[in-house]
């Protein structure tokens, strides 16, 4: 049994789901936690959920917040629309302050589990522009986690651990794949309709696919006719 413990944040994604294949190949005891925000989408935590479900970890935990009261994103505001082409700048699916969010959640609890590490699966090369994606800010967060903790203050670190943050969707679809993650279990789509499929033109749904065609391992995602 290891003694090495993890809070995994698993949005139900394909990188969530590699990078919690990831952290158990590492040998942690992962605890799961996931996000109902608002989001628009609501079958990725039914993605979450069978994600989980096909992996060994200890504990999921699904946490209600009212990010999508606030508005301010594709993601979580229905009047407005989720873009069907690429642009410059920061991407109106973009949630305001979303991940430090999430992250704090996952340190309290890590507290409280007197874990070693957080896992989020950010990444930093396909990562559409998210501010709260960039090594730069995975760094601050790690600064604040020593500096804002009781464990911090007492000399024990926990680690905030990016394992994706370099790669390209083709190189986490591999990686994945090396590890046994079943990506049919997985929802990416940013308005995946009510039994997840995908509508296929979104930002993510063209990332997906660009990753698993440039991989060369055939697409199991469910798209809409």
């Amino acid at each position: 049994m290891s003694d090495k413990t993890a809070v995994v944040l698993v949005s139900g994604g394909l990188d969530s789901a590699t990078c919690l294949a990831h952290a158990i190949k590492q040998g942690y005891v992962c605890y799961a936690l996931s996000f109902d925000y608002g989001q628009r989408s609501k079958s990725e935590l039914v993605a979450a959920q069978r994600v989980v479900r096909a992996a060994d970890v200890r504990e999921h935990k699904i946490v209600e917040l009212k990010l999508g009261e606030l508005g301010g994103s594709a993601l979580t505001d229905a009047a407005i629309d989720v873009p069907v082409q690429g642009s410059e700048g920061i991407p109106v699916t973009y949630v305001p302050a979303r991940n430090t969010v999430f992250l704090a959640y996952a340190l309290a609890w890590a507290e409280v589990l007197e874990a070693e590490a957080i896992f989020i699966g950010v990444n930093a090369l396909d990562y559409s522009g998210y501010p709260d994606c960039r090594p730069e800010y995975i760094a601050a967060f790690q600064n604040l986690i020593d500096l804002a903790t009781k464990t911090g203050v007492e000399g024990r670190r926990i680690k905030l651990a990016t394992p994706l943050i370099d790669l390209s969707k083709e190189e986490i679809i591999k990686m994945g794949s090396g590890l046994g993650v079943d990506f049919a279990n997985t929802v990416s789509c940013y308005q995946a309709d009510a039994s997840g499929k995908a509508c296929g033109i979104c930002d993510s749904c063209r990332l997906r696919k660009k990753g698993f065609a440039d991989a060369g391992v055939a697409d199991p995602t469910h798209y809409r006719d």
